[in-house]
């Protein structure tokens, strides 16, 4: 069966009436008459079918294919709710709790502009077994709108949280016991956190504000601001027992290592997009850089060990995008290469590079068990962010849904939804600004 013989998956916020679709929103499953849970549990499993159409080519390709609705019923809810906005940011931290009761976000007042350093929002957590009550937390002064505070439930810990905030001209990391409310500062803040919860790694937050909008801090000027690789600057290691940090990776380091597409020696160089992986024994990082009046930025995808050494760039070709890990040695990134789209790249000196499946940029993460893949999309030419799975084996791609992400919400305000799975791999939370009340967070639980 052919992706193109299927019905088109829901469109939230471009169909159908304000009243239908707050009806599906509401927790009740979403039914067949507006196009989830049409197909059939055994018609396509097993069976690998080829889009009509062909892959969508390039970055933003402008063809559009027909993908498989859910083969069986997706609930949609909305769980945060206005006046006032709520998100969680990227997708690759803990949002639920190891019990999956408690969902993680962050409240707001205002959209549509950048931060200011005066501007505090709230960190709280929704109660899913409590009619989606919103509990408040705690609050943090540095923020951006794409990864918030990197707020997250701390690995190992069944009720400790960690996120950014300022204190005193000093981005600082605070952890909080949920449950004792007891709470310590860390004099550092961090970036992603190793498995077992004992150290983190981080990036220059204060350069990351100069050279990239929307992922950096407000309030603190980066002293390093008309150097090109400053040696003072780069990837940080942090004991989050003691609070110790050193450098381990420079600026001034990593510019030095040739690029086989051009001259590195004019470009102002950052680190962004941090992530260890599962066994704690390496890390992944993004090494970008940008030419004196070009508009582009380009990229390369680096792993190293937790101390900064036995550097390997994975991806050389210019344009790496968003990536997970799937086990301890295999990355899934998102590459322009020929043809685009997501690779799986072996961490290992001259590893194997493999295509998973050719498509458009997306937010990607593995469900528990590797078998499945969890993306989403940018909005298309209709303005919808489409969040679909992709079964690796069979490559059938299946959407859950589609979501109308109006004009305003476009550069360093835009939302994503950045798919954030559920601790038991059957649901994944995004952010969404579709129903008229800014972004808020909804809960997608689907059976597989």
């Amino acid at each position: 069966m052919s992706f193109s013989q299927h019905p088109a998956p829901v469109s939230f916020g471009s169909r159908y009436s304000r009243r239908t679709w707050l009806k599906c929103l509401g927790g009740a499953v979403i039914p067949a008459a507006v196009g989830i849970g049409l197909g059939s549990r055994h018609s396509s499993l097993g069976q690998a079918p080829t889009p009509k159409g062909g892959w969508l080519p390039g970055i933003l390709g402008a063809q559009e294919r027909n993908p498989e609705p859910a083969s069986s019923v997706v609930r949609v809810r909305q769980i945060t709710r206005g006046p006032k906005h709520h998100w969680f940011g990227y997708y690759d931290k803990w949002q639920f709790d190891p019990s999956g009761r408690f969902a993680l976000g962050m409240e707001v007042d205002f959209e549509h502009r950048s931060p200011r350093p005066d501007d505090v929002i709230k960190i709280g957590m929704v109660d899913l077994h409590e009619g989606d009550k919103w509990i408040d937390l705690d609050r943090s002064s540095a923020w951006c709108w794409q990864q918030g505070c990197m707020l997250q439930w701390l690995p190992g810990s069944e009720s400790q949280i960690i996120w950014n905030d300022r204190q005193n001209d000093q981005y600082v990391a605070h952890i909080l016991d949920v449950a004792t409310g007891q709470k310590r500062t860390i004099p550092h803040p961090i970036y992603a956190v190793s498995p077992d919860g004992g150290w983190a790694i981080s990036t220059d937050f204060r350069r990351l504000n100069d050279v990239r909008p929307g992922y950096g801090y407000a309030g603190i000027p980066d002293p390093h601001a008309d150097e090109l690789a400053p040696k003072e600057s780069g990837i940080f290691w942090i004991d989050l027992v003691t609070g110790d940090a050193r450098l381990i990776i420079s600026l001034a380091e990593i510019s030095q290592i040739p690029f086989p597409h051009g001259d590195l020696s004019r470009a102002k160089h950052w680190f962004n997009h941090l992530l260890v992986n599962p066994d704690g024994t390496r890390f992944v990082f993004l090494h970008r850089w940008r030419e004196p009046g070009v508009p582009r930025f380009l990229t390369r995808m680096i792993t190293a060990k937790p101390d900064g050494s036995d550097l390997r760039i994975l991806d050389d070709c210019g344009v790496t995008s968003h990536f997970n890990w799937r086990d301890a040695q295999h990355i899934l990134a998102w590459s322009l290469r020929d043809p685009a789209g997501f690779y799986l790249f072996e961490d290992q000196p001259g590893g194997k590079v493999e295509l998973v499946y050719a498509e458009r940029d997306g937010h990607c993460s593995y469900l528990p068990g590797g078998e499945w893949i969890v993306c989403d999309t940018y909005p298309d030419t209709k303005r919808l962010q489409h969040v679909y799975l992709y079964h690796v084996a069979t490559r059938r791609r299946v959407e859950l849904g589609s979501f109308l992400s109006p004009n305003e919400y476009q550069g360093e305000w835009r939302c994503d939804t950045h798919p954030r799975i559920g601790r038991d791999g059957r649901c994944v939370c995004i952010d969404s600004p579709h129903t008229g009340e800014g972004r808020q967070m909804f809960l997608l639980s689907f059976d597989l």
